[in-house]
């Protein structure tokens, strides 16, 4: 290797870690101290030492992919590195060629078989997909293989009755888990939303819940500035004066980072099944469907842009879904 040739290390504008400079293209290395970044490069040096046995392997672009991602402060990047490491066992350094149809079906049916939803194979090769596609962006491979990806799962249609909502709040012995199922029911919003929320962004006096975080950025999952209704509003004033953290959910002084246990000793003792935290929001969302609320109020809610899956998943619980169209058909 050449002096001219040889790798080494530059400064991006507006990247905060360093990259690699070889070839005329910059290749994040995700480290922002120089040190851990010379260790990457000392490596992809030796990388590049190796005979080249052809083109390079999906687990390198997975890994290159990710320290962009990373480095460029994308949202979901933590997502994106639990994807990618179970991509890793399976296609290894073959060559991107190699993401065949039958190769990458048969994956979905490795990982569905090991007990994981349609819908998370389906990210996961999403995931494959977006790094080969940012690999040929970046002239690391000649061009992406298209990936196929399993069918989109059906909608799930598990939601609470009154009467089962009810008795989830009976079950629930932790204030902060009867907080959070009050806060869920009352807001439509996502779990994570509502364990990341603090109380800054709660008007106790305009009963406004700005569930937005503004030190996050803007992604595809949208978040909702929503009201306080009569029975959240009780739960969180009397949270309010008990607080020990900014945080609305909080136990023993600390914010909760997972309500899955304590949400799930709740179902067991109200007597339910396959229900999860989410299905919360599934509930909110039937629940305003069946009152007849307007579906873009609905989507608003849900912190949606537009109606579409709105449409698709709850139009069929109003009760003047179709009703229009069907009057027109009777003889």
């Amino acid at each position: 290797m050449s002096e001219t040739t040889a790798p080494r290390l530059c400064r991006v504008k507006g990247r905060d870690a360093w990259h690699i400079y070889y070839e005329r293209k910059r290749i994040s290395t995700g480290c922002k101290d120089r040190a851990s970044a010379e260790l990457v490069l000392s490596k992809f040096t030796k990388e590049l030492s190796r005979p080249q046995t052809g083109a390079i392997g999906i687990s390198k672009i997975l890994d290159l992919y990710l320290a962009d991602r990373r480095d460029a402060e994308k949202p979901g990047a933590e997502r994106l590195a639990w994807a990618h490491k179970q991509l890793k066992e399976w296609f290894g350094e073959k060559p991107p060629e190699e993401a065949t149809d039958s190769v990458c079906r048969a994956y979905s049916r490795y990982r569905i078989a090991a007990g994981i939803s349609t819908s998370t194979a389906r990210t996961e090769l999403q995931a494959l997909r977006a790094a080969l596609r940012w690999a040929a962006k970046e002239k690391l491979i000649a061009e992406a293989p298209t990936v196929p990806l399993p069918p989109r799962s059906a909608p799930k249609e598990r939601w609470l009755t009154r009467e089962e909502a009810s008795a989830l709040l009976e079950g629930c012995e932790a204030e902060h888990v009867k907080l959070f199922v009050v806060l869920a029911l009352g807001t439509a919003a996502r779990v994570t939303s509502l364990l990341e929320l603090t109380w800054s962004r709660v008007d106790l006096e305009r009963r406004i819940i700005d569930l937005r975080d503004p030190n996050k950025p803007k992604t595809s999952k949208g978040r909702a500035r929503v009201p306080i209704n009569d029975t959240l509003l009780d739960h969180l004033k009397q949270a309010h004066q008990l607080r020990e953290t900014k945080y609305v959910i909080e136990w023993a002084g600390d914010r909760i980072r997972s309500i899955k246990r304590g949400f799930r000793a709740a179902t067991e003792r109200a007597g339910l099944e396959n229900v999860t935290p989410h299905t919360l929001r599934h509930t909110a969302a039937t629940w305003m469907a069946q009152a007849g609320i307007p579906l873009w109020e609905i989507a608003g809610f849900l912190g949606h842009s537009n109606t579409r899956m709105v449409e698709e998943t709850y139009a069929h619980h109003s009760p003047q879904h179709l009703t229009i169209a069907a009057k027109y058909l009777s003889i």
